[in-house]
């Protein structure tokens, strides 16, 4: 087993981290304090599904609650939420991950069988059919079964009615060509009624495997016995790794493209997307975090400020920006809603906000808030055992890298204005978006 160390600020001791022979990752790290966080990344999501699986990622994450052979549907959340814990997981383009937050209990009773159920969830699934409910005919109006795979698909028809959502679907669905992440990563009803027991224990065979996994251990304990503990919960049984699976990289659109759709609503919607760096350019995600500040983050923002604050006929009711990270390039998004009568002028207008974001460089005020309010969220991210775990857990699995955590504050005090204008220039032209429209039909 290898060991090495990483120094994350504003903790007081180095995270271990030990990559077992097998592959599988344990990474331990200290914070002071009664709560311990326990939680396990895999690096799988949508990104290793296909069209005729897309959704089976988040399905899956919601049958690995259903029972082992050890413990029935229900047992582990029962148990641990008795001793006060938080028990989740979610489920997104690069990663699915399950974690624990509780409080150590006396003797570290609590925090060890904590360990132990979740190391009995994550390895051995029984994924039972009478829990996941028989394939079926969407157009059989007379199935009423409530059980897991109806659950989901309900959670799919109430996502689907979302505005927001359906402008967010286009804009990604249209940035890609190929690659993966064009899909929606909760998947479809038509898929998700029809895929089999077999094939999702297929699919968790296959990428549940231990160089694809990252036990993440959170807390004031004695490292030496955590580690020994995650060792032997995290029996293997000699489960093997599969290939890793590479996807083939979109390049950016060169022409704008327009995607409009109607819908039943009294408010027009619009997004504006790009493809930008890997998570894992740390210099460049931060570039597009801080334009993202500048230009959209609440109230203060160019976006808000210039086009609701200051206009003399409101056309916007809100404006802001986003910038998702992932492990084959980010996304950034600039969306809005507005008076439908003003689409046109809606649009135009944000383009001349684009166009002034070099036309009008972004100042040293503007620069120095928005480096404030990074270092803020940065540290923020160390205030407690669940942040952490999920900062590390990001790091191993979007970015493949802790040790870029050390580099964090080095590298954002090193970005300059200038950094940022050649980010501008290289990753918001405006011929390289995708811009989504949603507005009310004529009825």
């Amino acid at each position: 087993m290898k060991k090495s160390l990483v120094k994350y600020p504003y903790l007081t001791k180095d995270v271990e981290v030990y990559t077992r022979e097998n592959g599988h990752t344990i990474v331990l790290a200290h914070k002071e304090g009664e709560m311990v966080n326990v939680s396990t990344w895999v690096k799988t999501g949508s990104i290793n599904e296909e069209d005729k699986n897309n959704g089976i990622s988040h399905f899956l994450e919601h049958l690995m609650f259903k029972g082992t052979h050890k413990h029935k549907a229900g047992e582990f959340d029962k148990i641990l939420e008795a001793k006060g814990a938080i028990v989740n997981a979610a489920t997104w383009k690069d990663y699915t991950f399950y974690y624990v937050t509780l409080p150590k209990g006396e003797g570290n009773k609590d925090f060890y069988q904590a360990i132990e159920l979740h190391a009995d969830m994550m390895l051995d699934p029984i994924l039972p059919y009478e829990e996941i409910g028989a394939p079926f005919d969407l157009n059989d109006t007379t199935i009423t079964d409530k059980r897991e795979r109806h659950v989901v698909i309900e959670e799919i028809r109430m996502r689907k009615d979302q505005n927001w959502t359906k402008v967010y679907n286009a804009c990604n669905f249209n940035m890609y060509t190929k690659h993966p992440y064009k899909r929606d990563v909760i998947g479809t009803p038509e898929i998700i009624s029809q895929v089999t027991r077999d094939d999702i224990m297929n699919y968790y065979q296959t990428f549940y495997s231990p160089a694809n996994m990252t036990t993440i251990i959170v807390g004031d304990f004695d490292s030496e016995e955590v580690l020994k503990k995650v060792e032997a919960e995290f029996d293997f049984k000699g489960r093997g790794n599969s290939p890793k699976r590479v996807n083939e990289i979109d390049n950016p659109i060169t022409s704008t493209k327009i995607v409009e759709q109607t819908g039943h609503m009294n408010t027009g919607y619009v997004m504006f997307g790009w493809l930008g760096p890997r998570a894992a350019d740390l210099k460049g995600t931060i570039c597009l975090d801080l334009i993202s500040i500048i230009f959209g983050d609440g109230t203060s923002s160019r976006l808000y400020q210039n086009l609701v604050e200051k206009q003399s006929e409101p056309i916007f009711n809100m404006i802001n920006c986003e910038h998702y990270q992932f492990k084959d390039g980010n996304n950034f998004f600039i969306q809005g809603n507005f008076k439908p009568e003003c689409k046109d002028v809606a649009i135009n207008l944000i383009k001349e906000e684009l166009a002034n974001l070099i036309n009008n460089p972004i100042t040293d005020k503007e620069f120095l808030k928005a480096k404030k309010k990074t270092k803020s969220r940065f540290a923020y991210a160390a205030e407690t055992v669940s942040e952490i775990g999920e900062t590390i857990g990001y790091y191993t699995t979007v970015c493949d890298d802790l040790k870029l955590v050390e580099d964090y504050l080095k590298d954002l005090d090193s970005i300059t204005i200038e950094d940022l204008n050649n980010a501008i220039k290289t990753y918001l032209n405006l011929d390289n978006a995708v811009i989504s429209i949603l507005m009310p039909d004529k009825k």
